[in-house]
């Protein structure tokens, strides 16, 4: 079934990318920066960039099946819900639920950091949930980390995946079906290696505080339809995840080559901050300060060099040169803005995922 979205936050539209083989159809972007705006009209002539969220009142009526989009998390009461609704200007994360009480799209997928989990000591967090109950909406979240889906860094991110009246639906797109039925088949032993831990929950809609926390046994499904095993451990609330696997590291063109294995470094003064590439930072962050870089063992020595944006690219599971594109009557964009647009969106093999499950419960599967 081809499903209509709406994209709000849209960046450079790692959604999209992710869902174009799905067959699922953009209704529009929503989108106010310069570069990534250039970067859709580039790539989707043909899908009107609706602008500034904050706006929503002033856009078309559409029939759309899902929304998405990543939003500030910022504070605000259940209870004075309905009347921020009414001005929602300010804080897009009620400008994300007045979007969603306007169209009553029958699913949401909502990005975060993890942050917002502990944002407010919870409180913010757990307000957004309670607000998507009382507009309706069951729902289901997850941290996911982009490692564990084919690319070479640890970006965790929390997702929220509603359903208009059908928390189990919800349940049944970020968590494996044993685990939704609550029985959960028995984790092994976790593995050394490198760990991104894991959370979620599921609520009905309605009251939006969920009843139980549960501990699942997730996997992650390879290209070939096999699965990859994770274990989950047994402090409640969270768990660990552990894998068989890891990422292949990028390879670059010719003289760009990187070795396995890559190491993260800050940008600031080259020290080492783990064993998996360096996660795409936003501006401010060290991974941005001058340039994303990787840290590869080259004899007895250490060289540091810094990502091209290509390799970037790779790392959020873009196709190479797609933030590449005519920039101020220029034939091709300059490295800054292609860092930053990166390090703003998405990682596509998460959205991949969550697409795919979402269309398998959409029909039944």
């Amino acid at each position: 079934m081809t499903l209509r979205y709406l994209s709000v936050c849209s960046g450079i539209e790692a959604a999209t990318v992710a869902w174009h083989p799905l067959g699922w159809q953009p209704v529009a972007f929503s989108e106010i920066e310069p570069f990534p705006s250039a970067v859709l009209a580039h790539h989707y002539p043909s899908v009107p960039n609706w602008g500034d969220m904050s706006k929503f009142q002033e856009w078309p009526d559409e029939s759309i099946d899902l929304l998405v989009g990543g939003t500030p998390c910022q504070s605000f009461s259940v209870a004075g819900l309905r009347k921020g609704l009414e001005d929602p200007r300010g804080n897009l994360m009620l400008t994300y639920l007045a979007i969603a009480q306007r169209y009553r799209p029958r699913w949401l997928v909502w990005e975060n950091v993890p942050g917002v989990l502990s944002s407010g000591g919870g409180r913010d967090f757990g307000t957004f949930l309670g607000a998507l109950g009382e507009l309706g909406y069951g729902w289901a979240y997850r941290v996911l980390d982009a490692q564990w889906f084919g690319v070479a860094q640890r970006r965790r991110r929390v997702f929220v995946v509603g359903h208009l009246g059908d928390w189990q639906r919800a349940a049944a797109v970020l968590f494996e079906r044993e685990s939704v039925q609550r029985n959960p088949a028995p984790s092994r032993e976790a593995r050394q290696g490198a760990a991104g831990s894991v959370g979620g929950g599921v609520a009905s809609g309605g009251t939006g505080v969920a009843p139980h926390i549960f501990k699942v046994r997730g996997g992650v499904e390879r290209e070939d339809g096999s699965r990859g095993s994770t274990n989950i451990g047994k402090q409640a609330g969270k768990g660990y995840l552990g894998s068989e696997e890891r990422a292949f590291t990028l390879a670059a063109a010719q003289d760009q080559f990187v070795a396995q294995p890559v190491y993260g470094t800050d940008c600031y003064n080259g020290a080492i901050t783990g064993d998996v590439a360096a996660t795409l930072g936003t501006p401010g962050s060290s991974v941005n300060a001058s340039g994303p870089t990787v840290m590869q063992p080259v004899a007895t020595a250490m060289q540091v060099r810094r990502l091209t944006p290509v390799e970037c690219e790779r790392l959020q599971g873009f196709p190479d040169n797609y933030t590449n594109i005519p920039w101020r009557k220029k034939p091709e964009a300059p490295d800054g803005p292609r860092y930053k647009a990166l390090g703003n969106s998405m990682a596509v093999p998460c959205m991949a995922w969550i697409g795919k499950r979402i269309a398998e419960v959409d029909r039944g599967d």
